[in-house]
């Protein structure tokens, strides 16, 4: 059997690769990884699901293997994906401090995939070495667990309450909402409740669409990877603008008053300079993967801010924030981190403060995006049985194809860490250059 994590936690589809078997050992082996043996008391968990059908079943076997490990759990129900990350740090509860904290969920995949998300103490995503230690325990744990006392109980159960993560979110506004009417896009997902609460409670006006609580429809022409019908709805409604998030809430991507799409980097862009203006960009750089357009990268250098580059997945760019100290760090599919207030991605606290942009200098979303003059890119998902294989395959022609670019573009082929796929990226001169290079590439591995 390969490795059980990938990029962000361990995904499959659920039943098949993802059985309440795997998440009630993964469960109980994370408990005898990140507990120290030499507790005084029943460690704290917090738990948070994405209203994804399968969810219940894992919710339920998450939460056996917590308890039989001997740890209590605090269950938040539905919610975000960096509310788990939030309660891990700061408990909704009081004491005693979270041990870590599980996510349910498969982000931004489709609705029978699901995952789980691991935070280590104060809400940050486990190192690499952590999650090795998890699945050889799993592969290792024989023997009786604790009895009696020792086993673990549910201390406290917020079902889906967010009041108290809305509140945090709040309190991080540098400038209210008033006068903005947006549209957000909830994805069916986790987001339902408490994106709409959270801008609200900012001061503007919000219309909502996609937020089917069932999760059958989660991620399905909607959200972050759908932008169309948040388009349509912002035109539609006259808005300031439009936010998407995806199934658990971590990313956000959003839509100008004129329908234009704004993607991570821009968004990215813009938080940057109004965090340079305000003093807050630290050492005057940010995190960001190689799949950032070279536009992006322009406009940085524009502007003095010097872009960290990192290979793609959160964990990735919170690693080369920590290592660097920066206070902004991000991937152009809207998976952005504001290390000042969160640990994680938030999808929703970087629609807050993109917006707070808006409201502060009184410019639309689309003039301040416009600092970054993106270069065509086109991007190619391929599935492949063998992702080490059609790598290899790909290798001479991927040179090939960057010596016809002539330095005026680039070409990136990496394999996805979440599904089956290779990803081929091309970034040239003109977007029908981009899209025969990708395409071309692409039909060798199909």
């Amino acid at each position: 059997m390969g490795r059980l994590f990938g990029t962000d936690g361990v995904r499959g589809v659920a039943g098949v690769d993802l059985t309440a078997e795997l998440a009630m050992g993964l469960a109980a082996a994370a408990v005898e990884v990140l507990v120290p043996a030499t507790r005084s008391q029943r460690p704290l968990v917090v738990l948070g699901r994405d209203p994804r059908p399968s969810g219940d079943f894992l919710e339920a076997a998450v939460a056996a293997g917590l308890l039989a490990a001997g740890a209590d759990v605090l269950r938040l129900g539905v919610v975000p994906t960096p509310a788990v990350a939030t309660a891990t740090a700061v408990s909704p509860v009081g004491e005693p401090a979270p041990a870590f904290g599980v996510m349910i969920s498969a982000s931004h995949n489709p609705m029978p995939d699901n995952g789980l998300k691991f935070f280590g103490p104060g809400g940050t995503k486990l190192a690499s070495a952590t999650e090795d230690a998890i699945e050889e325990r799993l592969a290792t744990a024989t023997g009786p667990g604790p009895a009696g006392a020792s086993i673990g109980r549910v201390v406290a159960d917020l079902d889906g309450g967010v009041d108290w993560y809305v509140h945090r979110l709040i309190a991080t506004l540098p400038k209210r909402l008033e006068g903005l009417r947006i549209v957000v896009d909830c994805a069916n997902g986790a987001a339902g409740t408490a994106a709409p609460a959270t801008y609200r409670a900012a001061g503007a006006d919000v219309v909502v669409i996609n937020d089917e609580s069932d999760g059958y429809r989660i991620n399905n022409g909607c959200g972050a990877t759908d932008l169309d019908p948040l388009r349509q709805a912002v035109r539609a409604y006259g808005a300031t603008a439009g936010l998407a998030h995806d199934g658990d809430a971590d990313r956000c991507l959003a839509v100008d008053a004129g329908g234009e799409v704004i993607d991570g980097d821009q968004i990215m862009a813009v938080l940057a300079v109004a965090l340079q203006e305000r003093g807050a960009l630290r050492h005057d750089a940010l995190a960001a993967t190689v799949m950032s357009n070279l536009g992006f990268h322009r406009a940085m250098t524009q502007h003095g801010i010097r872009v960290a580059e990192t290979p793609v997945g959160d964990r990735f760019v919170l690693e080369r924030m920590r290592a660097e100290g920066l206070s902004l760090g991000g991937e152009q599919s809207g998976h952005i981190v504001l290390s000042d207030y969160a640990t994680t991605g938030d999808g929703i606290l970087t629609g807050l403060h993109l917006l707070a942009r808006v409201a502060e200098t009184d410019r639309s979303l689309a003039d301040l995006a416009s600092i970054v003059q993106r270069m065509p890119q086109v991007l190619v998902n391929v599935r492949v049985e063998d992702q080490d294989a059609a790598l290899n395959a790909l290798e001479p022609l991927t040179k090939q194809a960057q010596a016809q670019l002539g330095g005026k573009g680039r070409v990136l082929v990496r394999p996805s860490g979440t599904e089956p796929l290779v990803r081929v990226m091309v970034e040239a001169d003109t977007e029908q250059q981009a899209r025969e290079i990708a395409e071309s590439l692409a039909a060798t591995l199909t």
